[in-house]
Formats: C-alpha cells, sequence, structure tokens
C-alpha cells in the first residue's frame, strides 16, 4: 500500500517521536532516535518490497478518491523516478537520524526535532510518490511549512529565526505561482492527474496557456532548488541544526524542484521557451554560485553555495533536453546526495569539536582528527570530481553533454566554456575545504582548544557515504546503472538510448576540459591562499544591490515602510468608521440596481396570512430591538435584552417547524450569555458617551439604510417561486446518509466539511482566550457605584441543591439527545451545549476552584485536551472513509440485529457526531474557565467607580 510508506511517517512517526520526546526519562532521548528510525526503516522496506516490480519496468498505481468534484484524489504512483527518490529520501533519512542522536545536545528538545523531521520526509514522500498535481502541490507547502519549523529549530537565535522566515516566504511564494501554474495545467489537460496528463505533451505544449503555465511552474521549481536568482535563501538557512542542512539542503528538499522538472518533462519540456529558461537558468547558477563559494569562510556557507551550483547544474542538464542530458542529471542527483550529504555531517563534526566553522581559524586537524580528515578528502574529490570518485563519472557526462550541445556551433560554444569554469570553480573550493580545516597550519583560537574524533555512531554515517562515492565512482554502471535506467525511462516517458556509466571513455575534449579544471582550480585556489590573501577577502558587497538577499532585504523594508505610510493614512484609531466606510461601500455597490432602475419588486409568489402570534414575536422584536438602539450604553441590560432577540429568533424556528434549530438557538443564548456577561464585569458597566450628535445621525442614516436593503433583499427572495435544493436532502438523506433527521444528516455527513470547519473555528476561539487571558488579573474595587460591596462568600444553598440534582438529569437528557439524533431532533451539537449548559451551572453554584478541582481541569488543560480529542475523533472519522474507498467524511450506516435490542439503526456519522460533542463542551468550559481566570479573587481595591483595572 503506497499510502502507508507516507502516513507511516506522517503519523505514526510525528505521534510517537513527539511522545517519546516529551518524557522526562533519561532513556527518552535514545528511545525517540530509535522510533525515528524504526518508523523510517518501515517505509524504506516498503518501499524495497516493491523495487523488483518496478526494476522490471512496471508501474504501481493507488487511487482513492478525495474531492473529486474539484480534482483533487489521494492518487500514487511509484516508477522509476519516484521510487529513487523515495529511496533517496529514506535512505539518507535513516542515516541522519543516527548522526542527529550523537549532534543534538542534551538541551535540544528531541522529540521537537524527530517530530518535525517525520513530518517533512513524509511531505517529502508525498511530492515523490503523488500522481495528483493538486496532492502534490498539498505536500509541496507541507515541505515549507515543516523546514520552516526545522530551520527554526533553534528559536532562540535570531539568526534561526530569520532564516526561518526566509526560506518560507521564498519557497512558499514559489508554491503559490506553482499552484496557479497546475491549475492552468489541469485546466488545459482536463485532469490534474500525471498518469492521464503525461501523455499529452504536444497538445498542452500547443495551447496559449502554456507559457504562463510553465513559468509559473518553474518559479516554484527555481525557488524551492535555490536557482538564481532566488538562490540567498539557501545559505541564509544554514543556521538550521547540521542534521538538518545534512538531509533538507543536499538530499530532499533542494532537490524537490529539480524531481518535479523531471517528472513534468513530458508535458512541459521539450520546447525552445523550456530550453532556454532552464538550461540558462542552470548554467547561470551553476558558474556564479560556484564562484562565491570559493571566497566564503563559513563551512556551512561555502557547502550551501556549492549546493546551489550543483543544483544549478542538475538544472542545466534537464533544461538541454537530450536523453542522454537527462540520464546524466539523474546520474549526478544519486552522487551529490551522496558526497554532500557526508560533507554536512562532517561541517557538523567539526562545529561539534571546535565550537566554530569559520575556516580562518580553523587548521592542521588532520593530526587531531585523522579519521574526520580522511573522510573529508574523500567527500570533497568526489565533490571536486577527480577519478576514481563517483563525482568524476558524472562530471564527465555533464561535460560531454555540453559539448554536443556546442557542436552546432557559433554562440554555443560559450557553454561548454562556462560549464568548464564552474567546474575549475568547484575544484577550487573543494581544495580549500580540505586544506583550509585540516592543513593550513595549527588552528587559532578556537573556542574548544582540544578538538578530538567523535563517536563512533557520529561518523558512521558519513564512513557509509564516503564508500559509497568511492564504490560508485569505481563501478558506476553495476551499482547505480539500473536505477538511473528505470528512472531515466520514468522521466522521459520513454527508454533512453543505450549508455554506459564508466570511468574510463577513451581521450576526448570532455576529459581534456576535465584535466582543466582539477588543474585550474587547484592553481586558482593556491594563487589566492598565498600568504593568508584569501582569508582576507569578503565577496558579501561584491554585488551590491544586485545579490538576491539585498534585493529581498531592501524589497521587505520597502514594503512594510509602503504599509506603514498606508496604515497611518488610513488608520484612524476608530472602530465606528471603520464600519461606517464598509457600510457606505457595501450600500453603494448594493444600491446600484435601484440606481439604474432595474430594482426587482415584489415576486408573485402566495403570500402566508399574517397570525396573531407573528405579530406578538414581531413586536416583541421591535421593542427589543428599539430597546438596545436607545439604551445600548448599558452593557449588562444589552446582554440580557439580546438574549430576548434570541429567544424570539428561536420562536420563529420553532413556528417554522425547525425544532433542531430551535433548540441549538436556545441553548446557544444561554451559554453566550453567560459568557458574554462574565466577559464584561471585566469592563464598565455603562459604555462612555462619545459619539457627537453629527454622528449619531450618520450612525442613523447607515442603519436604516442598511435595515432597510436586507429587508428588501429577503422580500424579494421570498416573494419568488425557486427550485429549492430541499428536496434533494429529504429524498437523499435516509437513503445515502442513513439518518431520517434531515438537518443531523446535513451537518454530519452531506456538509461534514463545513461542520469540521466549523468546529475547528470554535476551538481556535476558545484557544485564542487562553492565550489572551493568560496571565490577565481584574482587581475589582471593594463596593459597586451605589455601594453594596462584592461578596466572594458561599454560593446559595437552593443553587448548589438545585445544580446538584440538575446535572445527572442534564446529562441523561444529553445521552437521549446525542443518541436519537441522526433520526430525531437532537445530535452532538445540541447534547454538548445542553451538557455545557449543566456543567456552567455547576460553576456558578459551587464556584470556579470547587467546579474545576471535581472536574481536574488542571487549570483549562483538560480542556484543551478534550478539544484535541474531539476534533481528532472528528478527523479520523472522515480518514477512515479512505479505507473503504470513499471520499473524507463519506458514512457508512447499516440496521444490524442485535439480540433483545433489535434492529439498530448505525452509521459512522455518529462518531463524528461524538466528536463535534466533545469540541463544543471543551471549548465552553475553555472559555468559562479562561474568563474565571481573571476575575479570580485577590486583594479589593478601595471603593471607586466600577472600572475593570485588568492588568497583565
Amino acid at each position: 500500500m503506497l499510502l502507508l510508506i507516507i502516513l507511516l511517517p506522517l503519523l505514526a512517526g510525528t505521534l510517537v517521536t513527539g511522545w517519546s520526546g516529551a518524557q522526562r526519562s533519561a532513556g527518552a532521548r535514545g528511545r525517540t532516535a530509535w522510533l525515528a528510525a524504526a518508523v523510517t526503516a518501515a517505509s524504506l522496506a516498503l518501499l524495497l518490497i516493491r523495487t523488483p516490480a518496478v526494476m522490471r519496468g512496471e508501474v504501481l498505481y493507488e487511487f482513492i478518491p478525495w474531492v473529486p468534484e474539484i480534482g483533487l484524489n489521494l492518487g500514487l504512483r511509484l516508477d522509476g523516478l519516484s521510487l529513487m527518490f523515495a529511496l533517496l529520501i529514506t535512505g539518507i533519512g535513516l542515516l541522519i537520524i543516527l548522526y542527529a542522536h550523537f549532534y543534538l545536545g542534551k538541551d535540544d528538545p528531541v522529540g521537537k526535532f524527530y517530530s518535525t523531521l517525520m513530518l517533512f520526509m513524509a511531505a517529502m514522500l508525498g511530492i515523490a510518490l503523488s500522481d495528483n498535481l493538486l496532492l502534490l502541490i498539498v505536500f509541496w507547502e507541507l515541505t515549507s511549512i515543516s523546514s520552516f519549523l526545522l530551520v527554526g529549530y533553534w528559536q532562540h537565535r535570531a539568526d534561526a529565526r530569520d532564516g526561518a522566515r526566509m526560506a518560507l516566504a521564498i519557497t512558499g511564494g514559489g508554491g503559490l505561482a506553482m499552484l496557479g501554474g497546475f491549475i492552468l495545467l489541469g485546466q488545459i489537460a482536463g485532469t490534474y492527474e500525471l498518469s492521464q496528463m503525461l501523455g499529452q505533451g504536444a497538445v498542452i505544449q500547443a495551447d496559449p496557456l502554456y507559457p504562463a503555465a510553465l513559468l509559473l511552474i518553474l518559479l516554484g521549481c527555481f525557488t524551492k532548488s535555490a536557482q538564481f536568482p532566488f538562490h540567498f535563501w539557501l545559505p541564509q538557512a544554514m543556521a538550521a541544526p547540521t542534521p538538518v542542512s545534512a538531509y533538507l539542503h543536499s538530499a530532499t528538499m533542494v532537490k524537490a524542484g529539480i524531481f518535479l522538472l523531471a517528472r513534468l518533462t513530458p508535458v512541459i519540456g521539450g520546447t525552445e521557451l523550456f530550453a532556454g529558461l532552464v538550461s540558462t537558468t542552470g548554467l547561470v547558477t551553476m558558474a556564479f554560485a560556484a564562484f562565491i563559494a570559493i571566497f566564503k569562510h563559513d563551512l556551512k556557507a561555502l557547502l550551501a553555495y556549492s549546493t546551489i551550483s550543483h543544483l544549478g547544474l542538475i538544472t542545466f542538464l534537464i533544461g538541454l533536453g537530450s536523453p542522454l542530458a537527462a540520464v546524466a542529471a539523474l546520474f549526478h542527483i544519486l552522487n551529490h546526495a551522496s558526497f554532500k550529504a557526508s560533507l554536512f555531517m562532517i561541517a557538523g563534526i567539526i562545529d561539534h569539536e571546535t565550537g566554530t566553522r569559520d575556516m580562518r581559524l580553523l587548521g592542521g586537524l588532520r593530526h587531531l582528527m585523522p579519521w574526520t580528515a580522511t573522510l573529508a578528502m574523500v567527500a570533497a574529490a568526489a565533490m571536486a570530481g577527480v577519478p576514481l570518485f563517483n563525482g568524476f563519472v558524472s562530471k564527465e557526462m555533464f561535460l560531454t553533454e555540453s559539448v554536443t550541445f556546442a557542436q552546432a556551433g557559433g554562440w554555443r560554444w560559450g557553454v561548454p566554456a562556462v560549464a568548464t569554469l564552474a567546474a575549475l570553480f568547484s575544484v577550487a573550493y573543494s581544495v580549500r575545504l580540505v586544506h583550509d580545516i585540516f592543513f593550513n597550519g595549527p588552528s587559532r583560537d578556537l573556542p574548544k582548544p582540544q578538538p578530538h574524533e567523535p563517536p563512533l555512531g557520529m561518523k558512521m554515517p558519513v564512513i557509509l557515504l564516503a564508500l559509497v562515492c568511492i564504490a560508485v565512482g569505481i563501478l558506476p554502471s553495476l551499482l547505480l546503472g539500473p536505477m538511473v535506467l528505470v528512472a531515466a525511462t520514468a522521466m522521459l516517458g520513454t527508454a533512453p538510448p543505450e549508455f554506459r556509466l564508466a570511468i574510463w571513455h577513451g581521450f576526448n575534449l570532455p576529459l581534456v576540459l576535465s584535466v582543466l579544471a582539477l588543474a585550474g582550480g587547484a592553481a586558482l585556489y593556491f594563487t589566492l591562499a598565498r600568504g593568508g590573501r584569501l582569508h582576507r577577502l569578503d565577496s558579501e558587497n561584491w554585488f551590491g544591490l544586485l545579490t538576491g538577499l539585498k534585493l529581498f532585504t531592501r524589497g521587505i523594508d520597502r514594503l512594510f515602510g509602503s504599509a506603514g505610510r498606508i496604515t497611518a493614512l488610513l488608520e484612524t484609531y476608530s472602530l465606528q468608521r471603520y464600519i461606517a466606510w464598509m457600510l457606505i461601500a457595501t450600500l453603494v455597490v448594493a444600491a446600484s440596481p435601484l440606481l439604474l432602475g432595474d430594482a426587482p419588486g415584489t415576486g408573485s409568489r402566495t403570500l402566508l396570512p399574517v397570525t396573531l402570534p407573528a405579530l406578538v414575536l414581531w413586536g416583541v422584536l421591535l421593542m427589543a430591538c428599539a430597546w438596545l438602539v436607545l439604551r445600548h450604553h448599558d452593557r449588562f441590560q444589552s446582554v440580557v435584552v439580546a438574549g430576548v432577540i434570541g429567544l424570539v429568533t428561536a420562536l420563529t424556528f420553532v413556528s417554522l417547524s425547525a425544532p433542531d434549530l430551535a433548540l441549538t438557538q436556545l441553548t446557544v443564548e444561554v451559554v453566550s450569555t453567560v459568557l458574554l456577561l462574565m466577559g464584561l464585569a471585566l469592563l464598565p458597566r455603562q459604555t462612555p458617551r462619545e459619539s457627537s450628535v453629527s454622528r449619531r445621525w450618520r450612525d442613523g442614516v447607515l442603519a436604516l439604510a442598511g435595515g432597510s436593503g436586507m429587508a428588501w433583499l429577503a422580500w424579494v427572495m421570498l416573494t419568488r417561486d425557486h427550485d429549492s435544493i430541499a428536496w434533494y436532502f429529504l429524498n437523499n438523506s435516509a437513503v445515502a446518509g442513513g439518518g431520517t433527521n434531515v438537518v443531523n444528516v446535513i451537518l454530519v455527513d452531506f456538509r461534514g466539511y463545513d461542520t469540521f470547519g466549523e468546529i475547528t473555528v470554535l476551538a481556535i476561539a476558545a484557544v485564542g482566550v487562553l492565550a489572551l487571558m493568560d496571565g490577565m488579573r481584574a482587581r475589582r474595587p471593594a463596593a459597586d457605584s451605589s455601594g453594596l460591596p462584592w461578596t466572594f462568600a458561599t454560593q446559595p444553598l437552593m443553587l448548589r441543591v438545585a445544580a446538584r440534582m440538575l446535572l445527572p438529569l442534564a446529562l441523561v437528557v444529553t445521552l437521549y439527545i446525542f443518541m436519537r439524533g441522526h433520526n430525531q431532533p437532537g445530535g452532538g451539537f445540541i447534547a454538548g451545549l445542553i451538557t455545557a449548559v449543566a456543567l456552567v451551572l455547576q460553576y456558578m453554584a459551587m464556584g470556579q476552584s470547587r467546579a474545576e478541582a471535581l472536574l481536574r481541569a488542571d487549570g483549562g488543560s483538560r480542556f484543551v485536551r478534550w478539544i484535541g480529542m474531539g476534533l481528532g475523533i472528528a478527523g479520523l472519522t472522515g480518514i477512515g472513509a479512505f479505507a473503504l474507498g470513499q471520499p473524507f467524511l463519506t458514512s457508512a450506516h447499516g440496521h444490524p440485529f442485535v439480540p433483545l435490542l433489535g434492529e439498530l439503526p448505525l452509521a459512522t456519522a455518529a462518531l463524528f457526531d461524538l466528536g463535534v460533542y466533545i469540541t463544543v463542551v471543551g471549548a465552553t468550559l475553555l472559555t468559562l474557565s479562561s474568563l474565571g481566570n481573571v476575575s479570580r479573587e485577590t486583594a479589593a481595591a478601595p471603593p471607586s467607580t466600577p472600572s475593570s483595572g485588568v492588568q497583565p
């Protein structure tokens, strides 16, 4: 099951590592690492089980409808290309987990690290395995979010926070552009499924929307893979822990854009526009970043720019469009992951043992760390393209393709010249890495003056990757030839021409260029390093405003400056003015039909007769509204009168035969009135009279105009016949939803998405109240304005006795309302409100301290867990539909026969309703507890006019 490969790290990995890492026991750190490794190994094993079939040329598919109406489905595919990337993600990930166990300090929260790493791994696997473009964009943005958390892992450091924000802004913005490109692509092809789209390349490229779709998709790819001019976020992200850099910025995240270019090559590739944009961007990025890397003094910054350069190399090869260039690109993806991940881990070892990454302070470490020095030389040799290492083979293929491109003559010979120059620069920074750190005299002023070899567990991942660099360099065809072949076939849509991965291809021009790069790079470095000159050079300001970082920062500064000026112009600090302008704009737009003479009048629908109860209700409603207009300054009385309006609404629902809505409205009014009164208790009883006469006239005119407009719209709609969708729900409620209570079936089945969103908003609001009120205290005066003293005495006996008796009765009613909700008026929302009302009464009768002690509220944390439990039950119920091959939140129902009880109507929607019930109760009690904590008894202030005195 392909979905399980993703779900293991997404659900099991994040949950178990988060739980284990939160434990305080001595072995929690090691156990958390082992759990992360076990989950990763399980996903890797599932991939390996399916590898033989893929290597035979099969393509494995899995399809589960999700939101088919918009084309979003859980469509997964495993072919050679996705297998190669998925093995890279899980294989390198397993080594990173082992390395991180020894790298992280004792004060670093391992639960946070490994759970976020599992989330990122799941997102990358989702990108690699997605067969649906909309699903792919979901995982794409999930990588941006999880990488933001990983880069900002050390949140106490300003550089980590800044780097995380920059990476999220660039890659997230690129993802939004890519979403637009995917939508255009889907509209052109008529599908978002890659399996159906890959054969429509000619049709898509002939469409006039193709250039726009291509530019948007390339923008997403270039930002994610740090291509010029969007490269600058990657060096800033080096503030992340080294395991993050070794995983995200060498083998996985930065290659997501490369993967997508390869995946969509049959769809968007092969045109002059594609070749020009992609190959030019790659070539410029490769040469520019390789040159900058030579002058970086921070070891991880050097590796970051070298990564950008190698990503440019791969992008250039994909842009060339030839089948053998695609083979070279895929082969270098594997080679780069092996030597760059090992070099990042070596950088972490050096930083871990010496306390610095500044190569101007390092030197002579080969005597103190001989094993690390040897491993670094192997990996650096592979990065430089030295013979007998894997980087040499892919570099030869790269130079061969650039020479082949140039054989058409003319300006094209500039391409191999630039390619050779970039290769020369890569040799120079590789030599610098080895020479500056392990040779070049003794170290100077190290924060940790006695460096030594790290533990074997920290070196073991590097040793394995170094062995891969050597083995592939000697036997490339045997070890990686079959994998590259199936990956290239999946990328191109057909098998590539016969190729040979070998060390020796004879004496030819690419070999001459390679030797020239090796010799020239070494000569360039030692020329620059003579007399310590390289250590005194600073490349930060060489390009002025042309560097992407400065353009970005200046653009952000100007954006915020402009926003500040616009805000200063519009911000009047008057909520009344804001609402007034919004109402004026709305009225102008809505009144345009009236002004143009096209306003519809009364329809032809037969009207219902006016009854005496309706007249009474209208009268009560008008009097309550008029009272609010005239006496709204008294906050407490206004809340009570607003409750009267709610009661009239509930009676209206009763008259329209909607008992569900009436009961919901009634219980909502009770709960909201209590919560509002508690909130208003923190404020003065009277609102200040600040409005001038002219402003009151303005408000009155706007209110009358707005009310008249709404009344006119309601009249126009209600006096016309229309085709109601109610009949669809009435006819399908029992058949499709398994219930005869149409309202409840709509809430938990037909419109379950809406309900899930509503309880999520309710949960967010309750947690928001907790966050806002946390730590606040209100000092009440000793007496109110009339001289009556405030008292915190024991609540009345009658109230306590009544509350004690009503609670079990209310719970019985709750159970009854909940169980009957799918077929009779009731349901989880109403049941939750009834329980909340009963518990609110307990708070009033016992006092907050006693009630929360009995509920074991633990300062409200239990209510937060209730909210999480409710959302989890509701969400898992929706996900459970996938197991039956149905879209999210599709309910199953039946009527099993149970002895003694007979036939029972059962539906999985009841589980969703249970989640709604728990969320409603938890959110209500959390809000109640948060407001109550603010006004707990404190030292009384001297008698004064009642004011809130709320203090943080």
